[in-house]
């Protein structure tokens, strides 16, 4: 059978949604109705099913198949959505059967996060991800040319067209890469100054649409996009906030969580995802009035724990509890951290919970004496000045300073690497009286 011109556009969509008696993953319908509508589709029919396994040629069986035909004609649909990752020969011979576009799991979030890259980095690492699932793919994009045949006159230039675009999408993908590669130095440069300066970064996760955004916007009066809608943020947002007793941390937010989050995309994102990786902390943004909250908490800590970030400490924010009747409230836990921490970020109700609770765990490195000072170093008395971490000061009779502090610790040892001190040298060693300054 020949393939048919594929069209340019088509938004009326039926969903298909097959239960395998081998799968074991729990199917979200409604997750799956929001992935279609964030990426623009109008839903006409929903078709489900259940078999033993995937067929081999149509992966949901040839009476399925031609039960979705049927329907593709009765509701006029342009477009079949799979909620599962189809191989390129079953893509193909569906759209054959079907006479109209096939779209599987991976190609869908695709793009949507086509839609939501803002940044360059974004915008690349999208490519990327699309160039190496379309690369399997090509075979079907070439429906104006004849495939070669057997026979005198009927050799066609099809096959050479694809070998020569399978390279231009090499070349391509290598150019995309060095690109990244100089983007990555240039977060990698940002990461390793954030740590010379000791400020502490925490990083907002969970699953897509729980209220990451919004809390981030509540925390840091940015004005960092946020809609009910699944992956509105793609691009990481670093703002600084600052606590109490002159502490600083980073916060980021970054990209939804998601289940069966495409393989390719993970790995296009590496970069990305490397602020949660090199995070001292992860709140994971829960939406406590989700049925599936159990659920997708398991599918965000095994993205969590795919790219290394398992051993970073991590706190459960419980968020949207406006929307039922449950306080704010710290439910502690037998461990170091609580194990629940419940807030709104619509309303603001609990955040101060929340500020108090990352004050009080970053201030656990909090320097507090009093160090003695040679005069040459004034430099770093104007910076802790700088700081308001000086509480009392006083000099002595060889012209020295004697300084009450209160400190970050790690901001502390930053400067005294820059003055190439040890905090050791600085205790007080003469007994002779101070002269108030």
């Amino acid at each position: 059978m020949e393939l048919f011109e594929r069209p340019d556009s088509g938004n009326n969509a039926i969903l298909v949604q097959i239960s395998f008696r081998t799968d074991d993953t729990l199917k979200d319908e409604h997750e799956f109705s929001e992935l279609a509508r964030s990426a623009g589709a109008q839903i006409k029919d929903i078709v489900t099913g259940s078999r033993n396994s995937p067929d081999s040629r149509y992966y949901i069986g040839s009476g399925k198949a031609e039960e979705i035909r049927d329907r593709i004609q009765l509701f006029h649909t342009d477009l079949v959505i799979f909620d599962h990752d189809l191989s390129p020969a079953q893509e193909r011979n569906l759209e054959r059967l079907f006479q109209c576009r096939v779209l599987d799991r991976t190609g869908l979030i695709l793009d949507i996060f086509a839609q939501r890259a803002r940044s360059h980095e974004g915008k690349l690492q999208v490519e990327l991800a699309q160039l190496k699932h379309m690369s399997t793919r090509l075979v079907r994009g070439w429906t104006h040319l004849e495939r070669q045949k057997g026979g005198i006159g009927l050799r066609g230039p099809g096959e050479t067209q694809l070998e020569t675009d399978r390279r231009l999408l090499a070349v391509r993908i290598k150019q995309i890469n060095k690109r990244l590669e100089k983007v990555r130095n240039q977060r990698e440069q940002g990461r390793q100054s954030r740590k010379r300066a000791e400020i502490p970064t925490v990083s907002l996760v969970g699953y897509t649409n729980a209220g990451k955004s919004t809390l981030f916007n509540a925390l840091t009066e940015s004005g960092v996009y946020a809609a009910d809608q699944l992956f509105a943020t793609l691009d990481p947002t670093l703002r600084r906030i600052n606590l109490a007793n002159q502490q600083s941390i980073i916060l980021a937010d970054t990209v939804g969580f998601i289940r069966h989050l495409p393989h390719d995309l993970v790995a296009a994102f590496r970069s990305t995802l490397q602020e949660t990786i090199e995070a001292d902390l992860l709140l994971h943004v829960i939406d406590s009035n989700d049925e599936q909250r159990d659920f997708y908490i398991e599918q965000v800590n095994d993205v969590i724990h795919e790219i290394g970030a398992h051993e970073v400490p991590q706190l459960e924010v419980m968020n949207k509890i406006d929307l039922g009747d449950k306080r704010a409230c710290v439910e502690t836990g037998n461990g170091l951290y609580p194990d629940k921490l419940w807030v709104s970020s619509q309303s603001g109700e609990g955040l101060e919970l929340l500020l108090e609770f990352l004050g009080e765990h970053f201030a656990q490195q909090i320097f507090q004496g009093q160090i003695c000072l040679p005069p040459q170093h004034g430099r770093l008395r104007a910076k802790l000045y700088t700081d308001k971490a000086i509480e009392q000061e006083s000099t002595t009779e060889q012209g020295e300073f004697l300084l009450q502090i209160k400190i970050d610790q790690r901001k502390l040892d930053a400067y005294l690497v820059q003055e190439q001190l040890t905090l050791a040298a600085l205790q007080v060693k003469h007994t002779s009286a101070p002269t108030p300054a």
